[in-house]
């Protein structure tokens, strides 16, 4: 990930630059982006730090505590971020001291950290809510169903016509009217194609000419992302990413696929930050 924009941000408002990643639906892969571009930034030598708003499944926290574990385990150093973890009070007379904590929290690491990386809940929630009027740059990691298109917008396929905003476009409007009336007038809106087919399938390639289209129409740039491969299944096992391969300690073999995948998260990183 390039540093100009993370770097501006810190510089001009003193805090760190909050990425929020994020989409109204569970399976995207959001953990498995969220872990590889804190270790992104982290390699290029920022101070990063993650919040987990989706305590009750934790798979972020849990990628990270493996990491932990593998580290001391093989005796190996390598970057390993700050992990602050939250999941949403199921009594009612609680949700609002819960939805100050989380904020105080993100003010608090916004004084600390150079770029916190925010996962957040599969389903809206008022974390799912409060992480949002927070966001720099929001991330939202889609897969290639014409299903979790409905999401964004509703398509007539047969007419190819495109109809009112979906249920999350619609509220990332929302959240953008409020940054604007608190002076933020610029959310970096980026919807990724995750956990795509290897394949290139009729499908996918609908879903990605219909993001292009809509990108323009809601504003919001569009990147492929990562594809649905197992070594990132099995990467999260040990804590580890992608660019941990080649670490000096590691010294992992790498095939065509490790390689490609490794493209994959550069990729996404210079989209999100470019020069």
């Amino acid at each position: 990930m390039t540093n100009t924009n993370i770097e501006t941000q810190n510089t001009s408002n003193s805090k760190a630059h909050i990425i929020v990643v994020s989409n109204e639906k569970g399976g995207t892969g959001k953990s498995t982006l969220s872990m590889h571009l804190a270790i992104d930034l982290m390699q290029e030598g920022f101070k990063v730090a993650c919040i987990d708003l989706d305590g009750r499944q934790g798979t972020l926290t849990k990628y990270i505590e493996n990491r932990k574990k593998f580290c001391q385990h093989n005796q190996i150093n390598l970057a390993i971020p700050a992990i602050y973890t939250f999941a949403p009070e199921e009594d009612f007379r609680l949700i609002e001291k819960s939805r100050e904590q989380v904020s105080d929290k993100i003010k608090e690491l916004s004084q600390i950290y150079d770029a916190i990386i925010i996962d957040t809940p599969g389903s809206k929630n008022y974390l799912f809510d409060e992480a949002h009027f927070h966001a720099d740059t929001l991330i939202t990691p889609i897969s290639d169903s014409l299903i979790d298109l409905n999401a964004i917008a509703d398509i007539d396929l047969d007419s190819k016509t495109i109809g009112k905003p979906g249920h999350y476009a619609a509220f990332v409007w929302e959240v953008k009217k409020q940054l604007a009336a608190k002076g933020h007038a610029y959310l970096n809106w980026i919807v990724v194609g995750n956990k795509t087919s290897t394949y290139n399938s009729k499908n996918k390639n609908i879903v990605f000419e219909y993001l292009e289209k809509l990108g323009k129409l809601f504003g919001f740039r569009f990147t492929p992302g990562l594809k649905d491969r197992i070594i990132y299944k099995e990467l999260f096992l040990m804590g580890l990413t992608v660019l941990d391969m080649q670490h000096p300690d590691l010294r992992m073999k790498m095939t065509m696929s490790h390689l490609a995948a490794k493209r994959e998260v550069k990729s996404v990183s210079a989209f999100i930050c470019p020069e």
